[in-house]
This record gives C-alpha cells, structure tokens and sequence, in this order.
C-alpha cells in the first residue's frame, strides 16, 4: 500500500481516538462522580478541560507544525496523548482526572492540529477528496460512537477503561507513523507568538470558569461578573495583539475569505449544538429515565448509525457538489432534530427522541466530511496547519462554551422544576427543597435512601418530569443555534475560493508546486 494511504490510515486512527474522548466520557460522568466523590462542577468540568485546551493549544500547535514539520509535531502530540490518557486513567481525585484530561487536550491539539495539514500536503485532485471524505466520516463516527464505547467499556471494565485502552493505541500509531509517513518541509525559524498564546488561553479559561460558576451561583455574582469581564478584557487585546503581529498566532486575515467565516461558524454551531448536547441527553437517559450506562448508550447509537451512514454518502458527494449544499443543508437538519426531540414531559419515553436522533444525525453526518475540507481548502499548502487549528478552535470552543451555559440553564430549570413538582406532597414539604438542591447539584444515587417507601414512586415521577423540562429548554436553544449556523454557513461559503492543488508524486507524501485558483 502507498505511503500516502497509511497516512490517512494513522491519521484517521488518532483523530478517531482523540475525538473518541471528547464525548465518550460523557455517558460515564454519573459513574466519575460516585467513584470520584465529585460534584456537578466537577464533572462539566472534565470534559471542559479536554475541549478548553484543545481549543487553546490548537493555534499553537498548527503554528509549530507549520514551523517545524507536520510529522514530528504529530508523533510529540501522539506521545502526550498517550501518557497523559494513562493518567486519567490511574486518576485517584477530580482534580487529578480534569489536570489529565487537560494534558490530554494538549497532545490532542497538536494531533488534530497537523492531521488535516498532513492530509493536505499528501494528497491532491479527487484522491483529497476521498481522504477527506474518509476523515470527515471518521469524526462523524467518533462522535456519534462516544457514548456508545463508554457505555460498553463502565459495563463490562470500569470508567477508568475508557482512558486506559488508549494507550495501546496509541503506541501503535507511534510504530506506524515512524515507519509510513514522511516529513513535511519546514518554514524555517518563525517567530511564534507567546503573548498571543498566553492571552488567549488566559482568555478562555476565565470565559468557561465565569459560565460554570454562573452554573454553581448566579450570573449576577460578583465572582462570575469578574471572571466574565476579565475574559472579554483578555480576548479583545489577544485580537488587538493579533492585528499588530507579524506573525500572529490567530491569523485574522484569514478571515477575510468569506468562506473560511463561514465554515468557522459552522464548527463553532455543529459542536456547540448537538456534540455539547450528548451531556445533557446522558444525564436525562440516565438521571431521569433510570437508565444503566450501557442501556444509555445502546440508544444513543441510533444517532451514530444515522450518522455513519450519511458521512459515507457525504463523503462521496463532496467531489461533486458545492460544500455550501452540504454543510448547511446538515446543518439544518441538525437543528430540526434537535427541535424534535423537545416536547418531553413527565410521561415520555425515550422512544419519543427517536425522531429528533434520527434527523439530527443524518444531518451531522452531511456536515462532517466536507466541513474537513473547507478550511485547508482557501489556503496555500504552507498555511494549512495554521488554518485548521483555527478551524478547530471554533469547534472545540463551541463545545467548551456551550456545555457551561447550557449547564447553568439546565440546573436552574431542573431545581426549580423537581421543587415545584414536590411542592404538591404535603409529605415533603420540609424535604423538597433539599432534594431539589441534591438533584441540582446531580446527587441522584442516594435518594432513595432518604425518602420514605412509599413516596418514592412520587419523587421518581418528579425527577423525571424535571429532567424532561429542563432537556426541552436546552433542546429548544440548541436548535436554534444550530439553525443560525446552517444559514451564516448558507450565504458566506463560496466555491470560488477554494483553490486547487496540484498532484504529489506517486509516493513522495508531499504536494509539490502551488495551489491555483479554481476556475
């Protein structure tokens, strides 16, 4: 086999287990909390810490390959990938779990950073097309398969297995990439941009740590007021650093492509909207249906299955028609799926999302394969590693974002909803608002224990009608999100400014020549 298809195999084996861990620990956080004695904060905040440094680190990981090679800078994140899943997966305390996981996010950056700029660089014409194809149905099955391998792993190993059979992997992608994917030309010495790094993730911390303490409080607190406006202080001088740079870490004149805008906003929306809402969907199955870990996650493979399949047809339909008719019309399917699924009440079953799932995951199935491209596709070959690790910012920061606000919307509705159903039993009068504040908090396993027998029947029946009001309210803005995406996606990408490679040498791995402007 070619050197350039064992390219695309490793590197669709390492973005499938990177992007494996952004949502698998998601069925499982029920099972980190108990085991880990963590709170609802806690366990937002384990996902968070993945997806907050893979966003910020991606910048610089994308500049660093550009500077020093795509190869050797994916074998270094491949590296700390591996180790640091070994930590997580060996982790005594929350706070040793969320530091792995955020070690994880660094080494995934740099992976998923160089995996598009490695796809660029080695192929060209219709075989890009295929390898993207290939790439782009492989994120939309680790997403989807997330849960599903969480849920199977916590059955049949613990939730530590979820961490732990990363490693193998891991070293084995390690033996292949140093035996089958060549190096990338460098750009020589540039200048990487510190300020703009230190400033950006400064940045972001404070945003997520400001959204999940607004969750824990109130958004009036002082302390989520502070955190808030120091984040925006942060961010808007990183922009104006960025502007006055000469080689800046966020390249904003990419952003003068309508078509990057475009596919920038729909990997913020696409991650922001149903990938952020995979959380929310557990803790309903879970908390408020009474669902195991595994019989949560064999139903949500009905939307991984409906998403594999519409990958492979998008895969195969990118070549063909202009991305604009895939990634929003995926879009919108993504929001009407999400709008679906709302409408739950304390008599639902899960089978009344089976609709929404179907419609949401054929929709992000469309979007993934060319939204993959779009990105390295405006660039030269020289600034693809810089333009996908923006691109992938935009998705990691719209998952990283979302999940805290739509965390704080969540616990709010759902105490106050659990404590006006429990207003009603006279019984629990004096209780209702601790067990409105223990489900806020996602303290569910103990209460059977401290509720008489015979009303647990009328608990159970309000935890559940408050985790369906509370999921309608996420579903609602979710899909809205999602629908904003698909039209910004609609009316800013344009065929015309993609350009076109020319084709590398049967098996040297790297393009030679510069791209030209499609006609």
């Amino acid at each position: 086999m070619a050197k350039r298809w064992w390219t695309l195999v490793v590197v669709c084996a390492s973005t499938f287990m990177l992007l494996l861990d952004a949502t698998i620990v998601t069925v499982v956080l029920p099972q980190i909390q108990d085991g880990l004695d963590s709170s609802f904060a806690d366990a937002q905040w384990v996902v968070d810490a993945y997806s907050l440094t893979l966003a910020a680190a991606l910048l610089v990981g994308g500049s660093l390959a550009d500077r020093f090679g795509y190869r050797k800078l994916f074998l270094v994140g491949l590296a700390v990938f591996t180790v640091s899943s070994l930590f997580c997966g060996i982790a005594s305390s929350p706070l040793m779990l969320i530091l792995s996981r955020a070690a994880q996010g660094i080494g995934g950056s740099v992976m998923y950073a160089t995996s598009l700029a490695l796809l660029a660089r080695t192929f060209a014409g219709k075989e890009r097309g295929v390898a993207f194809g290939v790439w782009g149905a492989v994120t939309g099955l680790a997403s989807g398969l997330g849960p599903v391998f969480g849920g199977l792993i916590a059955a049949h190993i613990s939730w530590r297995g979820i961490f732990l059979i990363n490693i193998p992997i891991g070293i084995l992608a390690i033996l292949v990439t140093l035996w089958k994917v060549d190096e990338s030309p460098s750009r020589g010495r540039l200048k990487l941009d510190w300020p703009g790094f230190v400033l950006f993730t400064s940045g972001l911390v404070a945003l997520i740590y400001g959204l999940i303490k607004a969750g824990e409080t109130e958004w009036g607190n002082t302390d989520v007021v502070m955190w808030l406006g120091a984040a925006v202080l942060l961010l808007v001088t990183f922009l104006i650093v960025e502007l006055r740079s000469a080689e800046p870490l966020f390249d904003l004149s990419l952003f003068r492509t309508p078509t990057f805008v475009g596919g920038s906003i729909a990997a913020f929306t696409m991650n922001g909207s149903l990938f952020a809402m995979l959380l929310y969907l557990v803790l309903y199955l879970q908390n408020g249906l009474g669902y195991s870990v595994l019989e949560s996650s064999v139903r949500l493979l009905v939307i991984s299955v409906c998403a594999l399949v519409a990958s492979t047809l998008a895969g195969r339909m990118s070549s063909k028609l202009p991305v604009k008719w895939l990634i929003g019309p995926g879009l919108l399917l993504v929001g009407i799926g999400l709008l679906l699924m709302s409408g739950n009440d304390a008599s639902s079953g899960w089978t009344h999302l089976i609709p929404g799932f179907v419609v949401a995951g054929i929709g992000s199935g469309i979007v993934n394969p060319p939204l993959a491209s779009t990105a390295v596709g405006v660039v030269t070959p020289d600034r693809s590693g810089t333009a996908s690790g923006i691109n992938i910012t935009f998705r990691q920061v719209g998952m990283a974002a979302s999940i805290p606000v739509l965390g704080s919307v969540f616990t709010a509705s759902l105490h106050d909803d659990v404590l006006r159903n429990l207003s009603g039993v006279p019984e629990l009068a004096g209780s209702a608002p601790a067990i409105a504040a223990a489900v806020e908090h996602g303290n569910v396993s103990g209460l059977d224990e401290k509720v008489p027998a015979p009303l647990r029947d009328q608990v159970a029946t309000a935890l559940h009608s408050g985790y369906a009001e509370a999921l309608n309210d996420l579903l609602i803005m979710t899909g809205v999100l999602a629908l904003a995406g698909a039209v910004f996606s609609f009316f800013l990408i344009r065929a015309k400014d993609f350009l076109a490679a020319k084709p590398p040498p049967q098996d040297a791995g790297v393009e030679t020549g510069e791209p030209q402007p499609v006609k």
